[in-house]
């Protein structure tokens, strides 16, 4: 699809637009495996406009996106969230910026409440017809939210088409969130990284484990090269062992022993032998493109991030 940022600035949300629905929509699905992308992290720097994002995922025809909620609500005018000026430390502000920090916080929360899910319907039905499916929807600062923010965040990601949402919370806040995922029926996943020490993180496969005790919806988003590096395994054996709490899977590689995040082939990460397991096992869930390596000077991120496209296609073959 070649849509310029003025066309898809155009388009209405609830609108059907004629080329969309006639143009070849995009297909990451390779051998049996939906290959997404976390957006709009994975397309650092760029305009993350809701527009702007669909444009970068068909342009590299990728058809399914971990998608965070901040690029929906602004589609949707959404208040603002107060963001500390620069240089500000957010662990000593000043009373007129708490202040101010409430006054934002309780102004986007009485939006939330009241929001009927009918623009969130919109917008999975635009990019559905562009050919994206949402199927998982992160949720920053989730641990935050009043208990009607909670069950508006279930809401939005039901009304968005999510499988499940994800999210970076510490362990001892995940028994509250699992009671809300077992009340809404709606899979969490868990997003780890590679500390190993504070008993609030997810990097031991042990944190994973105590958060599924608390409820059934409690699940593992894995991110393969972190858990790998970390913990010096392959997570295969521990995403076989619980292949129905896995909501989806992070792709990315990196050297082994806690090192760099490094072009995809290039590093210690199994990622072509998870990417296979995955496929022979037939396990339904995405698998989740998340760029973090440095993109080489001669280079662009779309070239690099169409590289690890490539890469999923040629593992899956």
């Amino acid at each position: 699809m070649n849509y310029t940022r003025r066309d898809l600035g155009k388009l209405a949300l609830a609108a059907v637009p004629v080329a969309m629905a006639t143009a070849a929509k995009p297909n990451s699905v390779f051998g049996g495996v939906q290959v997404g992308i976390n957006t709009p992290y994975s397309f650092h720097n760029m305009p993350d406009g809701a527009d702007d994002i669909l444009k970068y995922q068909t342009d590299l025809g990728i058809s399914a996106s971990e998608l965070r909620l901040q690029p929906v609500e602004r589609a949707l005018n959404a208040p603002k969230p107060w963001t500390a000026p620069r240089g500000a430390n957010r662990n000593s502000l000043t009373e007129e910026q708490q202040a101010e920090r409430a006054k934002a916080a309780e102004a986007l929360r009485k939006w939330r409440t009241s929001q009927s899910m009918d623009g969130f319907t919109a917008f999975r039905k635009k990019w559905e017809d562009a050919g994206v499916r949402i199927q998982v929807v992160k949720f920053d600062g989730i641990d935050s939210f009043s208990d009607d923010e909670v069950d508006y965040a279930f809401q939005v990601a039901r009304s968005l088409g999510a499988q499940a949402i994800s999210c970076e919370i510490p362990l001892s806040k995940t028994e509250r969130l699992g009671g809300f995922a077992t009340k809404h029926k709606t899979m969490v996943g868990y997003h780890g990284h590679t500390n190993l020490t504070s008993p609030e993180a997810f990097g031991r496969p042990g944190s994973w484990e105590q958060a599924f005790t608390y409820s059934k919806y409690n699940g593992a988003n894995i991110d393969i090269g972190h858990f790998f590096t970390a913990n010096d395994v392959s997570p295969a054996e521990f995403i076989k062992k619980y292949r129905d709490r896995i909501t989806h899977v992070h792709l990315k590689d990196r050297k082994a022993h806690n090192g760099p995040n490094v072009p995809w082939g290039q590093g210690d990460t199994p990622l072509r032998d998870c990417l296979r397991m995955i496929k022979k096992e037939k396990f339904p869930f995405q698998a989740t493109i998340e760029f973090e390596y440095p993109v080489p000077k001669d280079s662009t991120l779309l070239a690099e991030l169409k590289k690890c496209v490539a890469y999923c296609k040629d593992c899956l073959a």
